[in-house]
């Protein structure tokens, strides 16, 4: 029956296909479908392969799986290219199958040394160390040439609130740990049967019963804190027109008309999207003397999105304005390469002619949190919330809560908003901290610190979103730490690939 089993799983064409499908199914487990559960089994199939594959194989199947994962899950990128770019359809897709198979990559490296392990020190071990071999990779992607953790495993899961929150412990990437324990626990019992796989099938079982345990038992356990009353501006701002010099009077006019609106429920802040002032706020004094007066009349400071500049060069920065004027600024520290920046630029510099929303700015310097108004903020610009590492800094600088500002206006009516939002609960577990968002054109939304979804104004819809934010009641080992679990998962990689270089099966 082993042996069937074998021949079944090398065999290309059933190998081949079931790769494929797993792909589509773990790429179901995000927004839009939010089908989680596929998180649990897809990828079942890789590891299997790993088992009883040869290294170098088994590196192929796992780039495959993760390169088809990539294409699925960034599908959005084609309505960019397609609406933004010059680069002519079908032809959009190639630098997106080039970012796929980046990514892909990584999926196919796991594989790689899960299967290389095992020929060394014996599946057993190989199953063992896939979890750490999955968080170890996983944060590479999110830090190498800039990084980008988008996608990563444990973000599958943000609606199921019992099992994130031991994010607050190990960041996104315990969740991504448990969900491979589970996948290469059943991985083992497709390869070997249910009775010798029994041991690793148990501990799976109790990782995941002791996570639900804790995250019940958090949930069941609210602190009770102060809150703040803030308010999101929904503009919902098409790009083509949102830089149309002829349209910017009427920009601000629908600004000024929602914020006024906001301001009948009393808010504490008033938040406007990335880039919500169609021109450089700080070069325009008449523009800073209408906000001045507006913060005035709605009695509550406003957090504008806008584009500034200095000798070095320009900012995507959020600015801070209260009834004196301008009393804050924060310029985004992580640029989208290919998007604000373009890396090797003297080499590949030609590239900003192919799109519009190729831009050149310059990085921040600073996670600055905003003390000028009480309780104390911090904002992170777009795609920084992508970046555990990053959000983490403006809490442990004394944040009380947190803003997202976005301009996804980009992305159509795809899902790539909403796979977006969908980082952010674990960003508020991992730190214990409530997030507002405000996007030009969708979704604003709020999250509680449980990570919990809250209201939220949905794609293209122009409204104002006002909502009640708990303030930050406690600590987190993840806001202290960081990224302590994923360092440890990085050791024990380590340690596992020199055992395997060290002993070899006879």
């Amino acid at each position: 029956m082993a042996a069937d089993r074998l021949e079944m799983l090398q065999a290309g064409r059933v190998r081949v296909p079931a790769l494929l499908v797993s792909s589509v199914l773990l790429a179901l487990a995000y927004p839009t479908t939010d089908w989680s559960l596929f998180a649990w089994v897809a990828l079942v199939p890789l590891f299997a392969s790993a088992l009883v594959r040869p290294t170098r194989q088994a590196l192929a199947d796992g780039w495959l799986l993760g390169t088809a994962f990539f294409l699925v899950l960034l599908r959005w990128l084609d309505h960019t290219f397609r609406h933004f770019s010059q680069i002519p359809w079908p032809l959009t897709w190639l630098p997106i199958v080039g970012l796929a198979a980046y990514c892909g990559l990584f999926f196919g490296l796991v594989a790689a040394s899960a299967s290389w392990l095992g020929r060394r020190v014996g599946p057993g071990w190989a199953l063992g160390a896939a979890p750490f071999l999955w968080v170890a990779g996983e944060w590479v992607r999110g830090r190498l040439l800039s990084g980008f953790p988008w996608g990563l495993l444990g973000y599958s899961q943000y609606r199921e609130l019992p099992l994130i929150q031991i994010a607050e412990w190990t960041g996104v990437y315990g969740v991504s740990f448990l969900l491979v324990v589970v996948n290469a626990a059943l991985a083992g019992a497709a390869v070997v049967g249910w009775r010798r796989a029994a041991p690793a099938a148990s501990l799976a079982l109790a990782l995941l019963v002791g996570t639900l345990a804790f995250g019940f038992s958090r949930l069941g356990d609210p602190r009770p804190s102060p809150t703040i009353r803030a308010a999101v501006v929904q503009p919902s701002i098409e790009q083509s027109l949102k830089w149309d010099p002829a349209y910017q009077r009427e920009t601000l006019n629908i600004y000024t008309t929602l914020t006024r609106q906001a301001g009948g429920g009393s808010p504490s802040i008033i938040l406007w999207p990335e880039t919500a002032a169609p021109i450089f706020l700080r070069r325009d004094p008449a523009l800073v003397a209408e906000l001045r007066a507006l913060s005035r009349e709605v009695g509550a400071p406003l957090l504008v999105g806008s584009v500034d500049g200095d000798e070095r060069g320009l900012y995507n920065s959020a600015f801070l304005l209260t009834g004196q004027g301008i009393s804050g600024k924060y310029d985004k520290i992580h640029l989208v390469p290919f998007g604000e920046y373009v890396p090797l630029s003297r080499v590949i510099g030609f590239v900003r002619r192919w799109a519009e929303f190729i831009s050149e700015f310059q990085a921040g310097e600073v996670p600055r949190v905003f003390r000028q108004v009480q309780p104390p903020f911090g904002v992170v610009i777009c795609y920084e919330g992508i970046f555990p590492d990053l959000f983490r800094e403006f809490v442990a600088g004394g944040a009380e809560y947190m803003m997202n500002i976005t301009n996804d206006a980009w992305f159509g009516t795809t899902s790539g908003p909403w796979q977006h939002l969908a980082v952010l609960p674990l960003r508020a577990v991992e730190n214990r901290v409530a997030i507002v968002r405000a996007a030009n054109t969708g979704v604003s939304a709020a999250v509680e610190p449980s990570g919990r979804i809250g209201k939220t104004l949905g794609l293209y819809e122009r409204g104002v979103l006002s909502v009640t934010l708990p303030l930050r009641s406690r600590s987190t080992f993840y806001a202290r730490f960081g990224d302590v679990f994923a360092y440890a998962c990085i050791a024990l990689s380590a340690v596992a690939m020199a055992l395997g270089a060290l002993r070899r099966i006879p």
